[in-house]
Formats: C-alpha cells, structure tokens, sequence
C-alpha cells in the first residue's frame, strides 16, 4: 500500500472516487489494486471480470492507479500492471451547493434523463459541438455537471475548455 495522500482541489475530482466506492465490483478491484501489482486479465479472473476495462478507465481518469510494464516470462508478451496510488485523502476545494448537488447526482445515479444528456452531448461532440460552455448552454445546466459527466463516462474527457471522445479501447 501507499502512503500517499489524494488532495482534492475541485469537486469534480470526487466523481470518480465515488463512481468506485459506490459500486460493489468497482470496490473490489480498488482493494485487490491497494494491495498488489494486478494486470486487467488477473484482476478479471478474480472479480469476474465483465467490467474490469471499464473501472480501469474511470480509474485512470482519476488518477487514482498508476501502471507498469509486468516483465514478461521468456516468449511472452509484456502486459500492463495496476495499483492504487492513494491511500489517503484530502479536499480543498469550496463549491456552491447546486455544484456539489449536481457531481453527486452525476456520480451516484441511474437517472434515465442522465443517460439521454450523456448520449446527447456524445452526438455533439461527434458533432463538432466540443466547448463545456456551449453543451452546458444546451442543456440548461452548469459547466461543473458536463465536466462530472466527461468523469463519469470512460469514453469522455475534459481537454482544456473543450470536451473529446476517447478510443473506446484504449
């Protein structure tokens, strides 16, 4: 286990935090990786392993893993190994009380309106549609909601003031 500590300095940064400790899979792989080097297929054969790629990826995204290459046994192919980079955490951050309204929402439901805003602004960005501000406007909601839904969804990110589509198997 580490010792290091994950300070927090925009709410948005909880999103993928509680997208893991709210789902029972994601959990889990969050403690096999704080406890030990796992490669996804390891990690897969031990979670049964459905969502594995996808966890990484909002791991990934919230900088909480970190990887290396596993040196391979003679013929073998190098493969990716993760572990958890924090064990401890810290927020510094203030926020209006609609803005952490809205990354908890993000973060923790099932809301089918979420699910039609998410397909929504992936068509947008497909598009040509990218500036958080110009979604957001769109949508009749704040940059802060369009920026938990780059966190949430794996195949979203934040660049700068724009929002881009990931490769879906990276």
């Amino acid at each position: 286990m580490t010792g290091h500590i994950k300070i927090l300095n925009d709410p948005i940064e909880l999103v993928p935090l509680l997208i893991t400790f709210n789902n029972t899979q994601y959990k889990k792989i969050y403690e096999l990786l704080n406890k030990n080097w796992l490669t996804e297929e390891e990690l897969s054969a031990l979670v049964g392993g459905e969502r594995v790629s996808e966890c990484l990826a909002i791991l990934k995204k919230g900088n909480l893993i970190e990887e290396q290459w596993r040196m391979p046994e003679p013929g073998q192919k190098p493969m990716k190994e993760y572990r958890t980079t924090y064990s401890k955490f810290r927020a510094n951050f203030q926020c209006s009380m609609r803005d952490i309204g809205d990354v908890l929402h993000i973060a923790t439901s099932n809301d089918e309106s979420l699910r039609k805003v998410v397909d929504g602004v992936e068509q947008d960005i497909a598009s040509g549609i990218t500036s958080i501000g110009d979604i957001a406007r769109k949508y009749g909601v704040s940059p802060i909601f369009v920026k938990g839904v780059a966190k949430r969804v794996p195949h979203l990110d934040v660049k700068g003031q724009g929002m881009v589509l990931l490769d879906r198997n990276s």
